[in-house]
């Protein structure tokens, strides 16, 4: 039986642009976190931030020998752009774009979903990136990244 898991990213920078931080949380198909981290990734824009924090999703996905995802994010743009319902005129973004596309094409099925920000997996993505980002400004203790993180009844 081949590997499902489902991702929630999410990426955010503070000013656009600005300094920018992406989050990821990896969990199985009863909800259970496997794994969540988040980094910093310098001056972007909130939408390049999400490309990367997509990205990220899917190369710890893969990592982890995934063979179907279900791939969740907030923003409308960057599921909508994927899904080739809005067409992508930013040539940054395009580029990133062909990187999830070619990152996708390694599993045996993949599908990008946009959910609500207040989602659960997309709420502990935005807590991650912005604990990150609060980190690198020397304003919050450091996170670590976590194989386990936390219950499965907190997130689902």
């Amino acid at each position: 039986m081949s590997l499902l898991l489902y991702t929630y990213s999410d990426g955010g920078a503070r000013g656009n642009p600005g300094p920018a931080a992406i989050g990821a949380v990896l969990c199985d198909a009863a909800g259970r976190v496997l794994y969540e981290t988040a980094r910093c990734i310098g001056e972007t824009t909130n939408n390049q931030a999400e490309y990367r924090a997509m990205i990220l999703a899917l190369e710890l996905a893969q990592e982890r020998g995934a063979a179907r995802l279900v791939c969740h994010a907030d923003s409308e743009l960057l599921i909508f752009q994927l899904q080739g319902r809005y067409r992508i005129k930013n040539a940054r973004l395009q580029t990133l774009s062909e990187k999830v596309k070619s990152l996708a094409a390694g599993f045996e099925a993949v599908a990008f979903k946009q959910i609500p920000r207040e989602s659960k997996g997309i709420a502990r993505a935005d807590q991650l990136l912005n604990q990150a980002l609060d980190q690198a400004r020397g304003s919050a203790p450091a996170h670590r990244t976590t194989a386990a993180g936390p219950r499965p009844d907190e997130l689902f």
